[in-house]
């Protein structure tokens, strides 16, 4: 691999702001002490302007080259997870219930490192915008600062980001042009019943026979009433009912998720669910309501920008880890937001196999920092021109 040599140089130190930021995660739109930490680091590297609270805990720093040129944006998030980690690392998560368990902690890092080598080299003739977002995991962060006037503020003419992959050997890079992962949707079903004494069922509407029928109902949509060849997915995560064991509560709550690659088919998958609620509570002589609040858009990588990213790959960690045609991913980010503003292109950085995204045991690899650093700023520079 063809890393940049000063940013090599700052392994240690950049290790260590990873792992500082590890051991005090912050869950979304609560990142003060990660955006003081970012903003005191940006100034501390000579970065031109160093702007705060943009969609709230968001940063951005503002590199300027030697002349003029394309604007680049530069994009990592900054938030945790609000679940516990299970890895016994001396630096694990100082907060209960918080944990960078999706390598949020190491993008950021990954950034402040290419932003250290550009404000020091300014090897570019444009301008570089160092976006540090708040709120990823499901929270809309992304919306929140384009709302903010981020690009306004801040305009770009192209704008890229990548995301840790754990299924992959360090150093792997995949891509694809177009849709490369999928639209989704939060919903929350509330079935109730009435309810009564366990040794009395007959007197009780019993919610939880009525949402369980619907989860299993759920299962069929993809395999029954989706073409074959539009991946999708629905899956209830949560159900929530009763505090006693002889007790037939009045209540059942489903939690879940919806994602697929295209906006018909979407639509198909909630129409069915509302038909399915309806349906099975009126069989059940229940009441059920479902709520799909706005979700995800799918990322949509640009063609043009695509390619130049799988270019700049192939430049770093050599044409043969570099994929520049993966398959799409049912996973969703809120950098979609971000791309329907700006073209641009987000791509997948292997890791090393270990434990997936959003598990317990998930370690981040701060052999890879180097790596992705090197490809955020050879990014700016080829293209800030």
């Amino acid at each position: 691999m063809k890393l940049i040599d000063q940013i090599v140089g700052y392994s240690d130190e950049l290790t260590a702001i990873r792992r500082d930021l590890h051991q005090h995660p912050e869950i979304g739109f609560h990142e003060t002490r990660t955006a003081a930490i970012v903003a005191e680091k940006l100034r501390a590297f000579g970065v031109d302007e160093v702007v705060t609270g943009v969609g709230a805990t968001g940063v951005v720093g503002v590199i300027n080259g030697n002349g003029a040129g394309r604007t680049i944006g530069l994009r990592a998030d900054m938030d945790a997870l609000p679940m516990d980690e299970e890895t016994n690392l001396p630096y694990r998560s100082r907060t209960p219930g918080m944990f960078h368990g999706c390598g949020h902690d190491g993008h950021t890092t990954m950034l402040l490192g290419a932003a250290r080598y550009l404000a020091e080299t300014r090897n570019f003739s444009g301008k570089v915008h160092l976006i540090f977002q708040p709120a990823e995991e499901g929270l809309g962060g992304a919306p929140a600062m384009i709302a903010d006037g981020l690009f306004e503020r801040f305009p770009c003419d192209e704008i890229y980001a990548l995301h840790n992959w754990p299924d992959e050997d360090i150093g792997w890079v995949g891509m694809r042009p177009g849709v490369a992962m999928a639209a989704s949707n939060k919903f929350e079903i509330v079935v109730t019943g009435r309810g009564s004494h366990g040794a009395m069922p007959q007197k009780s509407v019993d919610p939880i026979i009525a949402a369980t029928a619907m989860v299993q109902a759920f299962q069929t949509i993809v395999s029954r009433n989706i073409d074959p060849n539009q991946a999708s997915v629905v899956s209830v995560t949560q159900f929530h009912a009763g505090s006693a064991d002889n007790v037939i509560p009045e209540t059942a709550v489903l939690r879940g998720t919806i994602r697929s690659f295209d906006d018909g088919v979407h639509a198909r998958i909630i129409e069915r669910m509302r038909a399915i609620v309806a349906g099975i509570a009126a069989a059940h002589e229940a009441v059920a309501t479902i709520s799909v609040p706005e979700g995800y858009v799918a990322v949509v990588n640009s063609p043009e920008q695509t390619a130049v990213a799988a270019a700049v790959a192939a430049g770093v960690v050599g044409e043969a880890l570099t994929h520049a045609d993966c398959l799409p991913q049912t996973g969703s980010e809120d950098f979609s937001f971000m791309l329907q503003k700006v073209p641009g292109a987000y791509f997948w950085l292997g890791q090393s196999k270990g434990a997936g995204l959003h598990n317990s045991k998930y370690v981040f690899n701060d052999a890879v920092i180097p790596v992705g650093a090197t490809l955020l700023a050879r990014l700016a520079e080829e293209r800030a021109t």
